[in-house]
């Protein structure tokens, strides 16, 4: 029996196999709602078999958008279509899951395809679309030629944190049932959790201890709305990659005082906080981020799903069975194969006449297979 087509339970919530859809931003929401985009980009994972499907980064508070097609959950206008989606990923057996994020001094960015840079004035002439103030802990530009974030105030620290607790809030009046914080990527619970872009001298800042305050208090705003029954996960860089970082060793102690204020897995990655250029000390292979997933998951006793660069079935496979982390989750890999999920089922025999399967599609393969058969096709 194949260890990644178990189900498994976290709170009470029952993933039907160990296979996640990692939010992944398509940059199409028009101020932060979703449309039908997002219905059929979501919907056909539900289709392909994985078990938990999440809506992308989605932002808390209008200006914590990376780009102006982000999608948002900060205004209860936004709960009505994103509700539409979550019915349907939980009409076909998957859980719907959002990812809460605030992209800080990453903020106030162009779409990919239109370079990863900041807005300017193309933007404006164009699209209409002008740049808003980035926030952050410390006045540090993200990269050379981004402009300098806002240092945070007291207030605007709190009014964001209390943020989190609202997205929460509307996350569960949508209908989802895992809510991720996307404290990973240089983001901005990155940024407070990484001595690289945190340099501040009050309670926020310079120890581990006041680094991980902002994470921490994100935690407990969302528990306030969110129900203990209800998986609470969040996304952390386990290191930056960088002298001066975060190390594994720092990420285990933020894992152990998330679990204390009601975090229940940890979505295991690494980077991101110095700029758009690979560090030199990652070395990017198939499944390189495991290791850290298993660390975590050994030290701390919270489970973990490991993430990045996943995409044979058999590797999937093993991780799960040698308890290197609990979940997988991919992403890339999905985009181009929705339906990997069925396909490694079928791999790893797991599935036996396209069973797994919409009844709808799988009765017209079993259809074509008999026929292939009876031809000699096949």
């Amino acid at each position: 029996m194949s260890q990644l087509f178990t189900p498994y339970t976290l709170n009470s919530v029952t993933f039907k196999n160990r296979i996640a859809v990692s939010p992944m931003s398509q940059y199409r929401a028009k101020d932060g709602y979703a449309n039908d985009w997002h219905m059929v980009h979501l919907g056909r994972f539900a289709l392909g078999g994985a078990s938990l499907v999440y809506a992308e980064a989605t932002a808390v508070t209008k200006d914590g958008r990376r780009t102006h097609g982000d999608l948002g959950i900060w205004e209860d206008g936004q709960i009505e279509r994103l509700s539409q989606i979550c019915k349907f990923i939980e009409d076909e057996g998957c859980v719907p899951g959002i990812q809460l994020g605030h992209a800080g001094r990453k903020a106030s960015e162009r779409r990919p395809w239109h370079g990863e840079t900041p807005v300017d004035d193309e933007d404006v002439k164009h699209h209409n679309e002008h740049p808003w103030q980035a926030l952050a802990p410390s006045a540090i530009p993200y990269a050379e030629g981004w402009p300098e974030p806002k240092e945070m105030n007291e207030t605007e620290i709190s009014e964001t944190v209390e943020a989190f607790g609202e997205a929460a809030r509307r996350s569960l009046e949508a209908g989802f049932k895992v809510i991720e914080v996307y404290a990973a990527h240089g983001f901005l619970v990155h940024q407070f959790l990484s001595p690289i872009a945190n340099q501040r001298e009050d309670k926020w800042g310079g120890t581990l201890e006041n680094r991980q305050r902002f994470a921490v208090g994100v935690a407990k705003s969302i528990r306030k709305y969110w129900p203990e029954n209800l998986p609470l996960i969040f996304r952390l860089s386990a290191t930056d990659w960088l002298d001066g970082g975060i190390e594994i060793e720092d990420t285990i102690q933020t894992v152990k005082a998330l679990k204390e204020a009601g975090v229940d897995m940890i979505d295991t990655s690494t980077g991101g906080i110095g700029g758009k250029d690979r560090p030199r000390r990652m070395v990017i292979e198939q499944g390189f981020q495991v290791p850290f997933a298993k660390q975590i998951r050994n030290a701390t006793g919270v489970p973990t799903m490991a993430v990045g660069f996943l995409w044979d079935a058999d590797k999937c496979e093993a991780i799960i069975e040698n308890k290197e982390a609990d979940m997988i989750a991919l992403a890339r890999e999905l985009l181009d194969d929705p339906n990997w999920p069925l396909h490694a089922a079928q791999k790893l025999k797991s599935d036996e006449k396209h069973s797994l399967w919409p009844i709808e599609s799988g009765w017209w393969l079993m259809k074509r297979d008999r026929l292939l058969n009876k031809l000699g096709l096949r």
